[in-house]
């Protein structure tokens, strides 16, 4: 059973949680491709020192794919048991849109979404990420209606694989940028324990949640605490952003080159609640860049500077 929210006296104590510096029981890595064989994703892990990937299980700008077949399930589970790879999950196809109204594109995007979470399971991936979509034109109200619908859907054929409802920027009229819509969408499910949260750090500050200092950091994972309940935070997308505050813009940026700067990448780093819950870097990939922000990662999660509350 999911742990009630905290809130009230106890969500005060949150701020004050001790922190502590690296360890390498942390859940540190990257969304890495799959070009050439799922295997491959593990490989890369393995190359930079990572025991949490991400990865698509198909090609995310398609609707089909080609069944994955025992052979390449198998080689995966071997490659990842070699690689040390402790957590891995998978992000879907940025053509699904659960919270569309249209009712044929709705049915099309769940069909495809249960097919990813079936995919999941062959590979024996422990979750599924997703965006909370987008209503277009007939309101939030009503998108937030639609992505019920299909969650509930969904969840009756999620097996072992968990939902992660990822945060958004809140570009366009996409749904899932204000921490009340996650739990709405939980709540719907009857808060169902298959359905998680993955925390985006660009997406959180562009949707106008402050990460920028101690104090802002502290008070908007008090904010998810007492909302959503961080309980359901199962996993963190670590990327800084190109564009300010509240700016409602989806533009990653390496870490401490962006808006949200690395005081907020340190707080994390150092936060001993979040130690076991995968951080995976979806940064740009220019320039082989994953080994330089996954050092910078590292570096800082030895500072001190947010341990002491």
């Amino acid at each position: 059973m999911v742990p009630a929210r905290v809130t009230g006296p106890q969500s005060s104590k949150i701020a004050g949680a001790r922190r502590r510096g690296y360890s390498t029981r942390m859940l540190l890595g990257a969304h890495f491709s799959i070009s050439g064989g799922y295997h491959k994703a593990c490989g890369e892990a393995e190359r930079l020192g990572c025991n949490a990937l991400q990865l698509f299980t198909k090609n995310q700008m398609q609707w089909k794919a080609k069944p994955i077949t025992p052979g390449e399930a198998a080689e995966f589970k071997e490659a990842r048991r070699k690689a040390g790879v402790a957590a891995a999950m998978a992000h879907d196809s940025y053509l699904i849109n659960l919270a569309s109204p249209d009712a044929k594109l709705r049915g099309r995007s769940l069909e495809a979404f249960v097919h990813e979470l079936h995919r999941c399971r062959s590979l024996g991936v422990e979750s599924l990420v997703t965006h909370p979509g987008s209503p277009t034109g007939a309101g939030e109200r009503a998108g937030l209606q639609f992505m019920v619908g299909s969650l509930q859907e969904a969840l009756k054929e999620r097996g072992s694989t968990s939902i992660l409802l990822e945060t958004t920027a809140g570009q366009g009229s996409t749904v899932g940028w204000r921490f009340e819509h996650l739990a709405e969408m939980i709540d719907g499910c009857a808060g169902d324990p298959g359905l998680g949260v993955c925390f985006d750090t660009c997406h959180v500050f562009a949707a106008g949640y402050d990460l920028r200092t101690e104090e802002g950091y502290d008070r908007t994972m008090e904010e998810f605490d007492r909302v959503v309940g961080l309980p359901r935070l199962r996993a963190f997308h670590v990327n800084d952003s190109k564009q300010g505050l509240g700016c409602r813009v989806d533009r990653h940026e390496h870490i401490g080159r962006g808006k949200i700067g690395r005081t907020a990448f340190r707080c994390l780093m150092t936060d001993e609640r979040f130690e076991r819950i995968p951080k995976v870097l979806e940064t740009p990939k220019e320039g082989d860049m994953d080994p330089k922000n996954l050092s910078v990662l590292r570096r800082l999660s030895r500072e001190t500077e947010c341990r002491k509350r």
